[in-house]
């Protein structure tokens, strides 16, 4: 039992959440570009770095070669004057810079290599920023059509305003005419007081007429 109420509650969630994704899917493409930017620019910094420890790398190693230079020199002149020991310790100190010199040309190689690496994941995640970018302006206006085509939906189905608009006019249009109604009203009055069964026998010729009409006036202008 609890487990079906867990996928049940599962799967509320899941729709839930599409719903959310499909009303707010606009906000959440940019909010996911501005999260892509972020990442870029993070790793920009970070190139940024590499190539200045790269770039400190080949200066300590020039500066590097012109103190061996000079100390080679040196060694030369002492050697000349008589002063082995001096030449001695000169030679220590150009080995221990070469061996220096090895060191960084290593670290200035393995820099390099992660520079290349991250330049090369710099630049295509700006190209897919720019699509991404690029499809949000195409989203955003497919969006914005649907919604247009979805009120325009609204409009015209069953129970829009149309509907209704439509089912008021004929309610005033299909509305009973007082004046007839007042008229059949009377009809149906004199028949229940008897009072046009004379009428209708004098009109019949059965007796004289109740009322007075035209023929009787021209029958009068006859006579005179």
């Amino acid at each position: 039992m609890f487990g079906t109420l867990k996928t049940l509650i599962t799967g509320v969630n899941a729709r839930a959440e599409e719903q959310v994704r499909q009303i707010y899917s606009i906000e959440l493409i940019e909010q996911k570009i501005r999260e892509a930017q972020d990442g870029l620019k993070a790793a920009k910094y970070t190139l940024a770095g590499l190539v200045m420890r790269s770039r400190s790398e080949e200066r300590l190693i020039v500066t590097l070669q012109e103190r061996i230079k000079d100390l080679m020199l040196r060694a030369g002149e002492a050697m000349q004057g008589g002063r082995e020991d001096l030449a001695a310790d000169a030679a220590q100190a150009v080995a221990d810079l070469e061996n220096e010199i090895g060191v960084r040309r290593d670290t200035a190689s393995r820099l390099e290599s992660r520079i290349l690496r991250l330049r090369a994941s710099v630049e295509t995640a700006n190209r897919r920023i720019i699509d991404l970018k690029q499809g949000a302006i195409s989203a955003k206006a497919v969006k914005r059509e649907h919604d247009m085509q979805s009120r325009l939906g609204r409009t015209i189905s069953q129970d829009s305003p149309m509907d209704e608009a439509d089912a008021l006019i004929k309610s005033v249009l299909g509305r009973d005419d007082p004046f007839e109604q007042r008229e059949i009203l009377n009809e149906i009055d004199e028949g229940l007081s008897h009072d046009g069964v004379a009428d209708r026998m004098a009109a019949a010729g059965f007796g004289a007429s109740t009322k007075t009409t035209a023929a009787d006036i021209l029958q009068r202008l006859a006579t005179k």
